[in-house]
C-alpha cells in the first residue's frame, strides 16, 4: 500500500509530507520510503496560527476559520502523490497541526488539532486518516508521544538499550531498555523556546537560529539556566506530555525577569545548553547505550555539540545512519500509524503512553471512491523495518 504521512510539528513552520511503500508480512511491517516534500505555511496563515495559540485567547470563530484554513493546507502538500507516488497513492494520514493539548495534575484530559481532513480527501481523492491523539487519552493515556510506537518496533532488536530522540518544538524520546517495558515521555522543549527567543530577541527577524549561528555567538549565562531548570515539569514521573501551553514566549519572559538586558545571543545559548542538558537529564537513569535524534534541532550543529557533552560518552547519531530520513521521521511514523488504523490494527504502545490497552486509532474520512476497507490481519505487528535506506536523491525540490 503507498501511503503519504503529512506532519507538522510544534514550530509550525511547514508540513512535511512523506511518502512510502508499506506492507504487512506475517509480523513485520516493511516500509520503503520514496522521498519527503515539504510545504511551507504561508506568512498570513502562520501570523494568525501563531495569535491564536496560548497563551493568547481565541475566539470559536478563529477556531473554525484555521481548521478550514489549515486543512487546505495540508491539501496543497499532498502534492507528494504526484511527485512521488506517481499519483497512485492508496491512503493519506495526516496528524494535523497540533493547537492544545490540555494536561492537568499529570494527566492529558483532551487535545486538539485542527486541518480538516476534508479538504485533504477532496484534493488528493485518497481515504484519509486523521485525529490519532484523541483515543489513547480517551483510554487513560497521554495521547503522546504516538511515535513511540514506530521507535519500538523499528529499535527492537538492537544491541543494548537504545533511546530513539525527537528535537521538535518539543523533545521527546523513547527508550528500549534491556529488562522491561519501553518507556516514552517528552523531556521539555526543544526548539520551543529557542525559536520564540530568536524572533522575539532579533527584532523579528529570523523564525529560528539557522545553523546555530547565535548560540555558536553566545555564553551560556549560567544563573538563568538555573531559573530555567527550576521547572518543575523536568522532575515529573514518567509517561507526561508537553508543549507550547508551557513554554511559549511569556514563559521566557518571565524567566528573563531580574536578569537585566542580556546579550540577545547569550540568552539564545542558554536555552540551547537547556535543551542539550534537560534532555541528557531525561536520558541518564534510562542507561542509554546509543541516543539515536531525528527532528529540526538535528540541524543545529551547536545543539547537536552541546548535546554530545551532556551525554557524555553515550554515542549520539542521527536516524540518518540507519536509513531514516531525520527530518522525515514523525512524517514517516504517520504514516505508518495511518496504515495501522486502515487494517484494524493499535496505534499506541501502552507502556509508553500510559494507556490501559492498545486502540486502533484516528477517525477515516473517505475519499471519491467508495470506500474499501483491506482484509484484516487478525495478528499484531511485532517490528518494522526501513528498506531501502532513503538519500536525498528521492526527493524532488519543493
Amino acid at each position: 500500500m503507498r501511503v503519504v504521512g503529512l506532519m507538522s510539528g510544534t514550530s509550525y513552520d511547514a508540513i512535511d509530507a512523506a511518502a512510502a511503500d508499506i506492507a504487512l508480512g506475517k509480523d513485520t511491517l516493511t516500509v520503503t520510503p520514496l522521498g519527503m516534500i515539504s510545504e511551507e505555511y504561508d506568512e498570513e496563515l502562520r501570523t494568525a496560527l501563531a495569535g491564536a495559540l496560548p497563551p493568547a485567547t481565541t475566539t470559536m470563530a478563529e477556531v473554525c476559520h484555521l481548521d478550514t484554513l489549515i486543512g487546505q493546507a495540508f491539501a496543497l502538500a499532498v502534492r507528494a502523490d504526484r511527485e512521488l507516488c506517481e499519483g497512485r497513492a492508496d491512503l493519506v494520514a495526516s496528524h494535523g497541526q497540533t493547537v492544545y493539548h490540555w494536561v492537568a495534575d499529570g494527566q492529558a484530559h483532551g487535545t486538539l488539532q485542527l486541518g480538516q481532513p476534508a479538504w485533504i480527501a477532496e484534493a488528493s481523492g485518497c481515504p484519509v486518516v486523521s485525529d490519532f491523539r484523541p483515543r489513547d487519552i480517551a483510554v487513560g493515556g497521554q495521547g503522546a508521544p504516538l511515535v513511540s510506537l514506530v521507535d519500538v518496533l523499528w529499535l527492537r532488536g538492537r544491541p543494548g538499550a537504545p533511546v530513539a530522540l525527537n528535537l521538535g518544538g518539543i523533545a521527546n524520546l523513547t527508550a528500549l531498555p534491556t529488562t522491561g517495558d519501553p518507556v516514552a515521555f517528552d523531556t521539555g522543549p526543544a526548539n520551543a523556546l529557542l525559536d520564540a527567543a530568536v524572533q522575539e530577541l532579533t527584532g523579528g527577524g529570523p523564525a529560528y537560529d539557522t545553523d546555530g549561528a547565535l548560540a555558536a555567538a553566545g555564553t551560556v549565562h549560567e544563573p538563568l539556566l538555573r531559573r530555567l531548570l527550576e521547572e518543575p515539569y523536568y522532575r515529573l514521573p514518567a509517561p507526561k506530555t508537553t508543549g507550547k501551553e508551557l513554554f511559549h514566549l511569556s514563559y521566557l519572559r518571565a524567566a528573563l525577569e531580574n536578569f537585566g538586558r542580556l546579550p540577545a545571543v547569550d540568552v539564545i545559548a542558554t536555552l540551547t545548553r537547556l535543551t542539550a542538558r534537560t534532555v541528557a537529564d531525561a536520558v541518564r537513569p534510562l542507561r542509554a547505550t546509543e541516543v539515536i535524534a531525528s527532528g529540526g534541532g538535528t540541524r543545529n550543529p551547536v545543539l547537536m555539540e552541546m548535546l554530545g557533552h551532556e551525554l557524555g560518552g553515550t554515542p549520539l547519531r542521527t536516524s540518518d545512519e540507519l536509513g531514516l530520513p531525520s527530518a522525515a521521521k514523525e512524517a514517516y511514523a504517520f504514516a505508518v500509524l495511518g496504515f495501522l488504523t486502515l487494517h484494524g490494527l493499535p496505534g499506541n504502545e501502552p507502556a509508553c503512553t500510559g494507556a490501559r490497552a492498545p486502540r486502533v486509532l484516528g477517525s477515516i474520512t473517505p475519499g471519491r471512491r467508495t470506500l474499501r476497507l483491506p482484509h484484516l490481519p487478525g495478528h499484531l505487528v511485532n517490528s518494522l523495518v526501513f528498506t531501502p535506506p532513503w538519500t536525498e536523491s528521492y526527493a524532488p525540490a519543493s
